[in-house]
């Protein structure tokens, strides 16, 4: 038993002796070029870069959310969404709910948007983050979308007119 032991303790012994070195944590096996650079970033002490204050997502988009005015009315072009996804309120995304995603206005504001190829409208409320493609000033949810007739063409010129908080 006594020398099952010493074994042992031998085996545990040169494995931590070796254990310092690169070559015990891998064996390279290629074009010798190749196994040099293996071995010349093995040696490296792992760095870590200091993560930047850029953020992405709805957790910084809820930091630059302004107040607005009411009666503060804006044009550009609309679309609308329908994929099952988390909300940046911190909800779930409900498409028969009337409802839109908006860059910056606080959520819980109440806006009409008015389509101007047809001149419908509809009044939502504010509870996500975007849209986030270029050129685009508010996603309706399908529900509001389908109101307003933006479904055939999923983008249409509209609108937008802030009523107040909710």
């Amino acid at each position: 038993m006594r020398v099952l032991f010493a074994a042992a303790m031998a085996m545990v012994a040169v494995g931590f002796a070796n254990a310092g070195t690169a070559s015990a944590a891998y064996e390279c096996q290629g074009p010798a070029a190749a196994c040099a650079k293996a071995h010349k970033h093995a040696n490296k002490k792992a760095s870590y870069k200091k993560a930047s204050k850029k953020a992405y997502g709805y957790k910084s988009a809820k930091k630059k959310s302004y107040s607005v005015s009411s009666g503060s009315s804006y044009s550009g072009m609309g679309s609308y969404y329908w994929q099952p996804q988390r909300v940046a309120s911190g909800g779930w995304f409900n498409p028969n709910a009337m409802t839109a995603a908006h860059k910056t206005l606080p959520f819980g504001t109440k806006v009409r948007v008015t389509n101007r190829n047809n001149g419908r409208s509809v009044v939502v409320t504010i509870n996500d983050r975007g849209p986030y493609i270029k050129g685009r000033i508010i996603d309706l949810s399908k529900a509001a979308a389908k109101q307003v007739g933006m479904t055939a063409s999923g983008v249409a010129p509209v609108s937008v007119t802030v009523l107040g908080r909710g």
